[in-house]
């Protein structure tokens, strides 16, 4: 079938996971925490697997829509997950999750790349033109996801203006979805230039590239034609070496990224059910467990990509991988859920609390200005991580 060593291992693993979170739901095994620890675990690599399923979509779609249906599809866990949030009348843990996918990207796992790739490769440098548009796309994107909230908190009409939280929600949520999609054909077309001018002193990333998204999509497609940058090397020193490559058959790849999906629905809901019976055991408030629990569960494989490519030294692949998932969060997921939310029997809207509002404009601020000297170190790094430990312990009783 194509699948290498890792591939089985990775099945074996997410089956054997997905396995146990359904005996532990069904069979109500291991009381309130166990069910709950388990489905999330079994969600981090279904998430891996429907990464693993495009990537080797790769060299049939192309770089760029491989970027594409990459980030689309590996927020899909996390859009369940918050559609049976809703469906439970979790409002709370679905808006808190939102905004923690955000921070967790923006402070969490940036903080975490610089931490480990200052301490490893010392100062990193990337690309400040690259950095400049990411951190002008998400300080607009995030903007413009504000705007209900401040319109319905700060607005000379705020009572009527409550009354049509919903409708404002939905216009701006169709403008982000079409402001993404006409963003669409320019950045294939960015791609496929970087491509051509892609240097072919990398051999082989094609495995941890082409997971991470759009930006790391085009590293693989760069480095795919030069393969006598290495003559002196076969082909299975070359696959062993990359952790994976595109390797399955196209109706594998199809048939594992259709499983994965159904699969993680399944364990969404089962994530989902388990969650409001922990969170009274452990004591934990909805926001908590939206902000940080449920964000970094449905991020999880992304994360530790770009952490990977930091420790590499591919800072410039890093950042693009880490700044690429809170943008398709606030420019897809939130208003997809706001579209989608009323088939599940809610009413999703782009409000948040003055909390929610506050942190995440003070944490896309920062990360702006952290990132526009095109320069990065360890204090950098430990420093977001000790502002998304100060928010996250502010949001733990509610």
């Amino acid at each position: 079938m194509g699948f290498s060593r890792s591939d089985r291992r990775l099945i074996v693993i997410t089956v054997m996971a997905s396995a146990a979170a359904g005996v532990t739901h069904f069979g109500e095994v291991g009381g309130t925490v166990v069910p709950f620890v388990v489905a999330a675990i079994a969600l981090a690599l279904l998430a891996s697997l429907v990464g693993r399923s495009v990537e080797n979509l790769a060299d049939r779609l192309g770089a760029g829509a491989t970027g594409v249906v990459q980030s689309a599809l590996g927020n899909l866990p996390e859009l369940f997950v918050v559609l049976f949030a809703l469906q439970k009348k979790l409002y709370d843990v679905a808006t808190a999750t939102i905004v923690g996918s955000i921070l967790a990207n923006v402070l969490l796992v940036l903080g975490l790349a610089f931490l480990l790739g200052g301490i490893k490769n010392g100062p990193q440098k990337f690309g400040s033109e690259a950095a400049r548009t990411l951190s002008t796309l998400l300080v607009l994107s995030v903007a413009a996801l504000l705007v209900p909230s401040l319109t319905a908190a700060l607005g000379s009409h705020a009572t009527k203006a409550a009354l049509h939280e919903r409708n404002l929600s939905v216009v701006v949520s169709i403008l982000l979805l079409c402001l993404f999609a006409v963003s669409l054909p320019s950045s294939i077309k960015r791609q496929k230039a970087d491509e051509a001018h892609a240097p072919a002193e990398r051999p082989v990333k094609a495995a941890a590239l082409s997971a991470a998204g759009t930006a790391v999509g085009d590293d693989v497609a760069g480095t795919a034609e030069p393969t006598a940058a290495k003559p002196e090397k076969p082909a299975a020193d070359t696959a062993k070496e990359s952790a994976h490559g595109p390797t399955w058959p196209l109706a594998v790849a199809l048939t594992m990224l259709a499983v994965t999906g159904v699969g993680a629905a399944f364990v969404s809901d089962w994530f989902v059910a388990a969650l409001e019976p922990a969170m009274d055991s452990l004591g934990i408030s909805q926001a908590f467990a939206g902000l940080v629990i449920v964000a970094i569960a449905g991020n999880a494989v992304e994360n530790v990509v770009g952490i990977q490519l930091a420790l590499k030294n591919q800072s410039d692949f890093a950042l693009s991988v880490i700044l690429q998932s809170p943008l398709q969060i606030a420019l897809v997921v939130a208003p997809a859920l706001v579209l989608l939310s009323p088939l599940v029997g809610a009413s999703f809207t782009l409000v948040l609390s003055p909390l929610l509002i506050a942190v995440l404009i003070m944490a896309v601020v920062i990360t702006v200005l952290v990132v526009l000297d095109g320069e990065s170190n360890w204090l950098e790094g430990a420093t977001l991580m000790v502002l998304y430990g100060i928010i996250a312990t502010a949001f733990w009783w509610g």
